[in-house]
């Protein structure tokens, strides 16, 4: 039977148009900032704090809009399925590494999609998302 999580991510995007993408510590796949929620608390709540921990970065409420929901498989866990509550936001300034990441990167969505290193949701939605929305 396969595991299901649910969790909640953030496109983040700087003034360059550049989409931030993580890898935590142990892992392969480059992916979005976020994780899963603590008890009780909302998608916006659980990608706040996730935000905060992995980056160092706060975000208020209204700083994060919200893109959907997405389904589809886990980039680090074998038999497991995500659950995952999409939200897009804008950051200007320098970052670090902080908790579980082990490294970040800033990269133009289309460069992304050339690399074998990413995690499902990125490849499958959060990258055509990034690419579609900067057209418009």
């Amino acid at each position: 039977m396969k595991k299901k999580l649910t969790i909640s991510a953030a496109c983040l995007i700087n003034n360059q148009g550049e989409i931030l993408l993580v890898r935590k510590r142990g892992t392969s796949k480059f992916m979005q900032p976020g994780g899963k929620p603590e008890k009780g608390e909302s998608p916006l709540q659980t990608v706040i704090r996730e935000i905060k921990e992995e980056l160092g970065v706060e975000f208020a409420p209204d700083e994060l809009e919200y893109r959907g929901e997405w389904h589809g498989p886990a980039a680090n866990e074998a038999s497991t399925s995500i659950h995952a509550h999409l939200f897009s936001g804008r950051f200007s300034g320098e970052l670090e590494p902080l908790a579980e990441l082990e490294e970040l990167l800033w990269i133009d969505p289309k460069q992304a999609l050339l690399r074998d290193d990413l995690a499902p949701l990125l490849r499958e939605h959060v990258l055509p998302s990034a690419i579609e929305r900067a057209k418009a």
